[in-house]
């Protein structure tokens, strides 16, 4: 059955509750950015906040390798929220954005698509050949996204940047509520992370030569384009030490700084904590397995 919510506001914030409970739960709240409108939500809230001691059973050292870039995201807020920006809709505790053809937000959703509460979440859209479509009320499907646009699935989740319309609020809701009730969900945003930077890192490694390198500067590389403050150009400068990996470590940390002072500030803070706690800079990237070895 599907489950329906309404709505509340005091103002700047937004409420939502389902029919069958009168508990509210943030949604989040009014923004602007560069005149556009939106909502965002960066609360912290008990048991939907990333832990990677929960997760290690299944990922391993994979599990910490991304909390230090999920703290500077969200604070690793699986709730983490914004509907502000061009990506019109962006969630999860990686900020995953709705707006690349085949990216992060399209391959999380897909999967959300296949859980067993999907029907009550959304239960106007499906997959058809991998792609997310929606259902006509005459039987027919439209798609949403394509190996070339999102553009209709940024659409249905957020019609404009003028406003906070319904339609966003609702999908807002939908994604927060089933998040927080739903551990299968937050498993979904781990996986999906965690199959991301595992991807990425083989891509990196191929272009950046990173075979034997420290797990702490693969770390830093995945963290610069995760976010992308810096250019490959500039990444390759940085590692151009001679296999000295300490200095490569602080040139990668300048990469960035004078517009994202603070992020590189919380990095480096998550990193050394890890580093203290003979959790990184104990291992080393093997290129042949993808995966990292004991240095």
């Amino acid at each position: 059955m599907a489950i329906h919510f309404t709505f509340s506001s005091n103002g700047k914030n937004q409420f939502g509750k389902t029919f069958d409970n009168a508990t509210l739960f943030p949604i989040g709240f009014s923004t602007s950015y560069l005149g556009n409108l939106g909502l965002m939500n960066n609360k912290i809230l008990e048991g939907c906040v990333y832990k990677p001691e929960e997760y290690t059973g299944e990922h391993g050292f994979w599990a910490h390798f991304i909390y230090p870039t999920s703290i500077c995201e969200s604070q690793g807020s699986f709730l983490c929220l914004n509907t502000y920006d061009r990506a019109k809709f962006t969630f999860t505790f990686m900020q995953y954005a709705a707006h690349v053809a085949n990216g992060d937000f399209v391959k999380y959703f897909r999967e959300l698509l296949k859980l067993p509460l999907a029907s009550e979440y959304f239960p106007e859209l499906t997959l058809e050949n991998g792609h997310v479509v929606l259902k006509k009320l005459e039987g027919t499907t439209v798609a949403l996204e394509n190996n070339q646009s999102t553009q209709a699935l940024m659409d249905y989740l957020n019609p404009t940047l003028d406003a906070v319309d319904g339609q966003e609020l609702l999908s807002a809701a939908r994604f927060i509520h089933w998040t927080m009730n739903d551990p299968e969900h937050r498993k979904l945003q781990v996986r999906i992370a965690v199959a991301h930077i595992k991807a990425s890192l083989a891509n990196y490694s191929r272009r950046y030569g990173l075979n034997g390198v420290p797990d702490a500067v693969c770390l830093l590389i995945c963290d610069i384009r995760h976010q992308g403050r810096a250019k490959s150009s500039q990444i390759i400068d940085a590692l151009n030490t001679g296999g000295d990996y300490r200095k490569a470590s602080f040139n990668l940390l300048d990469l960035g700084k004078e517009h994202y002072p603070e992020r590189i500030k919380t990095l480096k803070r998550v990193m050394q904590k890890y580093v203290d706690d003979g959790i990184l800079a104990r291992k080393k990237y093997d290129e042949a397995t993808g995966d990292f070895v004991d240095l």
